[in-house]
């Protein structure tokens, strides 16, 4: 392993230093700094495109026991910052392991500092707030970082870094030998997992994934029977030609959004978000389903929530709460078949309570094309 027993620290922008041992890649670089509770998952954590820009300190402290699987990525290629854990296991036991997690970290610029006290640092966190902080060799001088982080900003243009390039398709394509016609879908990537895809194809949709700054007009041209808004990285409010995408959709098209998709949608309807203290990351977040009154245990990663206050007079209405702190979990227009959650329904990692929402989604686009027919 590239890195065996070099000190590296993890600075804090209030100063505060972590010392411990490197793994993955030696780069030296600002992140911002972020908790996650899952006690499983970190090869879909790692390869999580919302992670951009961030280090995540693990608070589960054995972390690489099962290695990586080259069928677990969520995306091709890895794009968080830096991983912070306990403890490294450079030694997996599964035999699905085709590499080591630090491998991994290594060949996509991945940073990784082991030995840290997580608990003591994910309680400042918790404190604190998310904070900017630099991954760096030990004998680097700490004032000097302080200071270099005081003038960092992070990069607000993430989403069009993890974005697809072009169009392709998923799932199940359409061909002229087709015994009946599936349903089509256009997916909006902003950033999106592979299990969203992975969900849909298991219910018989053909996807057309397109690029973030894809205009309504050109997804019209698609033809779709339903619009995605997927999981992204960054402030929604970034999001600006998403945002206007959106806008010009509504009404034509059922549209489900889920994270960033929720948040989009959301501002597109009038409502405003907010980024919380420290975000939500992890999998076992409980949430409370408000027309079933029914309990959902599921997976989260967003920095940023909706805030309730906002939906008033927007044509939208809370679905899910967060029983941890009250914040709006899923919101929706019946009259539009419009609906998002803020949550992870596709489930990698984390709970399977919420999959459910895929079915929704279909529902939706039936009742529509019904509706369609009889006006």
């Amino acid at each position: 392993m590239n890195g065996d027993n070099l000190k590296r620290k993890l600075v804090l922008e209030d100063g505060s230093v972590y010392i411990g041992d490197g793994f993955g890649a030696l780069t030296d670089k600002a992140v911002e700094l972020v908790f996650n509770t899952s006690m499983v998952g970190y090869q879909e954590i790692v390869s999580d495109p919302s992670y951009t820009g961030q280090a995540v300190v693990m608070t589960y402290p054995l972390i690489g026991n099962y290695g990586m699987c080259d069928e677990d990525y969520e995306t091709t290629r890895p794009s968080i910052s830096g991983l912070i854990v306990r403890e490294y296991c450079d030694e997996p036991s599964n035999f699905r392991c085709t590499e080591t997690l630090s491998q991994v970290m290594e060949r996509y610029d991945i940073s990784g500092i082991s030995g840290i006290d997580t608990r003591k640092l994910a309680r400042h966190i918790r404190d604190f707030g998310s904070c900017k902080a630099y991954i760096t060799s030990a004998d680097t001088d700490t004032a000097k970082i302080v200071d270099e982080l005081k003038n960092w900003t992070p990069d607000k243009d993430v989403v069009s870094k993890v974005s697809t390039p072009k169009p392709y398709k998923a799932g199940m394509i359409e061909t002229d030998s087709s015994s009946s016609k599936s349903v089509h879908i256009v997916a909006i990537d902003c950033g999106m997992k592979k299990n969203i895809l992975r969900e849909m194809a298991k219910r018989g949709c053909s996807i057309t994934v397109v690029p973030w700054n894809t205009t309504a007009d050109d997804i019209a041209k698609l033809n779709p029977d339903g619009v995605f808004i997927s999981n992204g990285p960054g402030d929604p409010q970034d999001v600006t030609q998403t945002i206007q995408t959106v806008k010009d959709l509504i009404g034509k098209y059922p549209i489900f959004g889920i994270c960033l998709g929720h948040q989009i949608i959301s501002l597109a309807y009038g409502a405003m978000t907010y980024k919380l203290k420290f975000g939500h990351r992890g999998g076992n977040h409980p949430v409370r389903n408000l027309k079933t009154d029914k309990l959902e245990i599921t997976s989260q990663n967003h920095s940023y929530a909706v805030a309730d206050d906002s939906l008033e007079g927007t044509g939208l209405v809370a679905t899910h709460i967060n029983l941890l702190d009250k914040t709006i979990e899923g919101v929706e227009c019946v009259k539009d078949k419009v609906f998002s959650v803020q949550y992870h329904p596709e489930s990698a990692p984390g709970p399977q309570d919420s999959s459910y929402l895929f079915d929704c989604f279909l529902k939706n686009i039936e009742e529509f094309g019904e509706e369609k027919k009889h006006a």
